[in-house]
């Protein structure tokens, strides 16, 4: 495995590696600022890969926070290896991932955000917001940044495969069409639908988000906004009250 890096906003940089294994993109965002962030830790044993393409944006030394969505081996299994990297670094999470497992798990104490609390980084100001098992899991959550309007998305618009760092063409079609495949199978139903799902990604829609940063597929430039709901009503459609119909 190796690294691509690209930075698809302005210091926001996609560290991007396809794992064997799985035969798709697991990716990584670094935000370069005066307190630099990390969102998704990558698993333990990619450590290595994630690492060198840290290190060719900044000293990985100087990482203050690492950030993820949900409690999960590919967002946050590596973190007692950033924490040992960088001796400033702290996980940052919703208090429910703090609280259930975060906090047993790492080798320092996270720091707990709140719903809709900022963590400025410098330039950067990144509003944490919770999204219960939106993508999945009880303590998810998302990362939206003011300074450029990214919004780091975490398993949303998954797609398969090795595509570009960065598109501004169709990337709810994709996903839709992962999503339906994914319907049945070992790894099937990942996703819940859950009578708060719409309404989380009506609220991230909201946003206006210019940049979705994606963990498994290409990052998107365009409408966000347009695009999340697009994705809910694909959801409401494949896995919600529409289903079927």
């Amino acid at each position: 495995m190796t690294s691509k890096v690209t930075e698809i906003a302005p210091d926001i940089y996609r560290i991007s590696a396809v794992h064997p294994d799985f035969g798709f993109q697991f990716n990584q965002f670094l935000v370069k600022d005066d307190e630099p962030f990390l969102m998704h830790t990558g698993m333990k044993k990619s450590f290595p890969v994630t690492l060198d393409g840290v290190s060719s944006v900044l000293d990985p030394a100087r990482l203050r926070w690492i950030g993820f969505s949900h409690f999960e081996s590919d967002e946050c299994g590596a973190l007692n290896e950033w924490l040992a990297v960088a001796p400033q670094a702290q996980a940052v999470c919703g208090f429910v991932g703090a609280m259930v497992s975060v906090n047993d798990f790492a080798d320092r104490p996270a720091r707990a955000l709140a719903d809709d609390e900022v963590l400025s980084t410098g330039r950067h100001r990144l509003r944490y917001l919770a999204t219960p098992h939106v993508p999945h899991c009880w303590e998810a959550g998302l990362f939206f940044d003011e300074a450029t309007r990214a919004l780091l998305c975490s398993d949303l618009f998954f797609q398969p495969g090795d595509p570009d760092a960065l598109t501004e063409s169709d990337v709810v079609g994709p996903a839709a069409d992962a999503l339906r495949g994914n319907l049945s199978g070992p790894m099937a139903k990942d996703m819940p639908y859950t009578s708060y799902t719409d309404a989380t990604l009506r609220r991230l829609a909201a946003l206006r988000p210019q940049t979705l940063a994606i963990m498994h597929g290409s990052s998107f430039r365009g409408d966000g906004g347009k695009a999340l709901l697009e994705l809910a009503s694909v959801l409401a459609k494949t896995i919600g009250p529409a289903a079927g119909s």
